[in-house]
């Protein structure tokens, strides 16, 4: 009888234990909740430096716990550096309600505050977010909107003096960029400034389209001693192959604002790390995606910046890359 009785006690024990465990390992079997963030680039989806820039901010979140398809949907927009599709692509990406949105480019960003003004925006590749409108200060933007800075104004000291070391007979130099995009007035003030101090002629070449490009690089060309500064800009991005092209035909040493045109066969860049930046886009959703508010993030400035040197087209130019430059470069494309 005690024997029973003891058999009973040891059931009835382990099945409210089991009870108890059940729930438990339910609870452990539950999907995470899903989280979604939307992208919305300027660039083309089969651009290829697109294609190494999104895979560095997929990396980045998954650093942080955060695997699409497990925890995380992206929803990814291009407009392909048609500025026309941007106001309509903001609204369907904002239509979607995602947690939160990374925008490129101040134009992309502008279009998507239109849309909203409570969904959280992390930007990339926008130089004058306070001049722009976008936030109260780099400090604390205050509204729905935070992000990183892609250049500061004074950078573009740093193209000229970059210019005049490697075509040290460089007197004029023409400044390259859509003036419908805010930025554009943003470094040429700061090339007003700055030219003189370097001997420096500036020519302001506001272009729009291809035709605008090439009208206003022969047409610049046809004087001597002349060099190109191209700034951060899609229409300039867009045109890249013909901007190349037609800097190697009037023998027009340039400096640009990304590696990738050295890389096609530019002549040299100073440039921030897009791919590193990428990868700090994400630390910026993740800190959102875990409640903190962009009105308090305060935005970040460039840390790493790249100098490549095209060795080949500094020869086509007729140019010896001084030992100093080499020795600065990061990268050398021979």
């Amino acid at each position: 009888m005690q024997f029973d009785q003891l058999r009973r006690r040891e059931f009835i024990s382990l099945l409210g234990g089991t009870a108890v465990a059940w729930p438990v390992a339910a609870r452990a079997q539950q999907p995470e909740r899903m989280r979604r963030i939307g992208v919305l680039s300027a660039f083309a989806d089969d651009d290829p430096d697109m294609q190494a820039w999104l895979p560095a901010f997929r990396q980045g979140l998954e650093r942080l716990g955060w695997s699409e398809g497990r925890n995380v949907r992206i929803d990814t927009r291009f407009a392909r550096a048609n500025v026309d599709q941007h106001q309509a692509l903001a609204k369907e990406l904002v239509a979607l309600q995602p947690d939160v949105i990374v925008a490129q480019t101040t134009p992309v960003v502008t279009a998507l505050q239109r849309e909203s003004r409570a969904l959280p925006i992390v930007f990339v590749y926008v130089s004058d977010p306070v001049g722009s409108g976008l936030v109260a200060s780099l400090a604390r933007p205050g509204g729905n909107l935070t992000g990183l800075l892609l250049y500061e104004a004074s950078i573009v000291g740093k193209w000229l003096a970059m210019l005049r070391e490697i075509a040290p007979r460089i007197a004029r130099a023409a400044l390259v960029a859509d003036p419908k995009t805010p930025i554009y007035d943003y470094f040429l003030r700061a090339a007003e400034a700055i030219a003189p101090s370097l001997a420096i002629e500036l020519v302001p070449s506001p272009v729009e389209t291809a035709a605008d490009i090439e009208r206003a690089i022969e047409s610049f060309a046809r004087a001597p001693n002349g060099g190109l500064f191209l700034p951060p800009n899609a229409t300039i991005v867009l045109h890249r192959d013909l901007i190349i092209a037609l800097a190697a035909r009037h023998r027009l040493p340039a400096v640009y604002a990304f590696r990738f045109f050295v890389a096609d066969g530019g002549l040299m860049s100073y440039a921030i790390d897009q791919v590193d930046m990428f990868r700090q886009t994400a630390s910026y959703v993740d800190r959102i995606l875990r409640g903190a508010n962009p009105a308090d993030l305060a935005v970040q400035a460039p840390t790493r910046y790249e100098t490549a040197v095209n060795l080949k087209t500094a020869k086509a130019l007729g140019l010896t890359v001084p030992p100093g430059v080499l020795v600065a470069a990061d990268e050398v494309i021979e």
